[in-house]
């Protein structure tokens, strides 16, 4: 009689299979790290609205189906592939990192690699890491990008989802003058705890107005669009500089070239997850500078909801129906 098949441990995780479009609870092999990857032992992963449109075909970096959502996510180093060593990363068994893996990070375990993964500083929660690299990357890079100066006003729509807030934080450290654009007392009171000088209501009837009364502007980071988008370019001052960042909204802005020629105004489209295919040393290097500025002065994260494994898609809903502000983080079973 031959010997008993050794069988793969399992592991839970969320599947968003081809003919449903709502996440599946599932069982798996857990699975073996390929030459050159790292598996991790996921222990938190952070949400962002990319995941809301990947499950609805609408971002630009769908995975096929079936794949397990999940961005970025935190945990410890399960295990090495072929050719990759704790001699070669710098990492080691146990090690807490941060990764992203653009999909994986709602199962109990992934495999990367190795440029995906970095290792912890030890001031920062799996928490805090799980919802880190996205939104504060995404922040940083802009508005390199868009050569924020000190005394310089920035204002920032959304200013209470997981990148505004972050947006607001980083222009106020780059010596920027911030307005915090967002929906209701309580969500601008959220912006205000992150830096903002100024906070308007995205709902008031001239927000043109009100940004031109506050001096005018020199760099809009929006990651909404829609209605927002049109009162915030006319307010910019000549030489201003339009970031576009999302379309939370759903609506996607045109922009008039005419008035971007009278005013000399520079629109300056981003995408973070982009320089993961034409300039990965760019995206590397925010982040190692980034988590060395968390070292030395902590960023201030904010968490919103923190849920359970098996909440998953509450934690959608939350940002479905904007309910959440900063970010939402889903923890899972060790």
């Amino acid at each position: 009689m031959p010997p008993a098949q050794r069988l793969s441990p399992l592991m839970k995780s969320w599947i968003v299979t081809a003919n449903d479009p709502h996440p599946v609870l599932s069982e798996s092999p857990k699975p073996d790290p390929a030459a050159g990857q790292i598996l991790v032992r996921v222990a938190a992963c952070g949400l962002n609205f990319a995941d809301l449109l990947m499950l609805e075909g609408r971002y630009q970096d769908t995975p096929a189906r079936p794949y397990v959502p999940g961005l970025e996510f935190a945990g410890e180093v399960a295990g090495f592939g072929t050719g990759v060593t704790a001699q070669s990363t710098g990492l080691k068994l146990g090690q807490p990192v941060a990764a992203f893996g653009g999909q994986g990070g709602l199962a109990q375990f992934a495999c990367l690699p190795v440029a995906r993964v970095l290792p912890l500083p030890h001031s920062m929660t799996m928490a805090q890491a799980a919802g880190f690299q996205i939104a504060y990357g995404t922040s940083h890079l802009a508005l390199r990008r868009a050569a924020l100066c000190p005394g310089e006003t920035l204002v920032v729509t959304g200013a209470s989802g997981g990148v505004g807030l972050t947006a607001v934080e980083l222009g106020k450290r780059l010596g920027a003058r911030v307005i915090a654009i967002a929906r209701g007392q309580a969500k601008q009171e959220v912006a205000r705890a992150a830096g903002a000088d100024e906070t308007l209501d995205s709902d008031m009837p001239d927000l043109r107005g009100a940004l031109k009364s506050c001096g005018g502007v020199d760099v809009i980071y929006d990651a909404v669009g829609g209605d927002l988008f049109d009162p915030c370019l006319r307010a910019l001052r000549p030489e201003g500089r339009y970031l576009v960042i999302g379309f939370a909204s759903g609506s996607i802005p045109k922009f008039p070239a005419n008035l971007l020629l009278v005013k000399n105004i520079s629109v300056i489209g981003f995408y973070w997850g982009g320089y993961l295919a034409f300039r990965p040393a760019a995206l590397a290097q925010s982040l190692a500078e980034l988590l060395a500025l968390h070292e030395q002065s902590p960023l201030r994260l904010h968490i919103s909801h923190q849920l359970p494994f098996e909440a998953f898609p509450e934690g959608l809903d939350l940002l479905k129906t904007r309910r959440a502000t900063g970010k939402v983080v889903i923890n899972l079973p060790q």
